[in-house]
């Protein structure tokens, strides 16, 4: 069963790659992701321009260095602190002793759209829409031909 099963049943979900923090996150919808501390208070929208890679299935665009019109919306989620890092500092034969501690401050995202070149909605939302919009025409076809 391995991980090769598993990659074969998330293909055909749309990602991205983001980059932020001088970082980059592997991203999919209503996915949570910790990133370094961004600005925004609990339930405001984060969009991020810098999009380096979109994925659907079989389908992939590489940015040079970023894809084009293609932004990704995400929600925050919470701001918090990572746990402690011990900073320790020695010089042996000094009687040099130093310990500091450090917490990252994180900001937990909640990822909403991914939105392609040209501002393109997800494939598969674009095909739920398409398929909402042909039933209301599909049952108007019907009464005129009924009457």
């Amino acid at each position: 069963m391995g991980w090769k099963f598993i990659l074969k049943k998330l293909d055909p979900i749309m990602y991205a790659v983001i980059k932020t923090g001088g970082k980059q996150y592997r991203v999919a919808k209503d996915q949570k992701v910790t990133v370094e501390k961004i600005d925004g208070d609990p339930g405001a929208s984060v969009t991020f321009e810098s999009v380096l890679l979109l994925g659907s299935g079989e389908e992939t665009t590489a940015g040079t260095p970023f894809v084009e019109g293609a932004s990704v919306t995400a929600e925050v989620v919470e701001q918090k602190r990572d746990k402690k890092v011990i900073v320790f500092k020695k010089q042996r034969r000094q009687n040099y002793r130093r310990t500091h501690g450090h917490r990252q401050d994180q900001t937990v995202l909640k990822i909403t759209d991914i939105l392609g070149a040209g501002g393109k909605p997800a494939k598969a939302a674009a095909k739920k829409a398409k398929k909402a919009e042909a039933a209301p025409a599909e049952a108007a076809a019907e009464s005129k031909s009924e009457d």
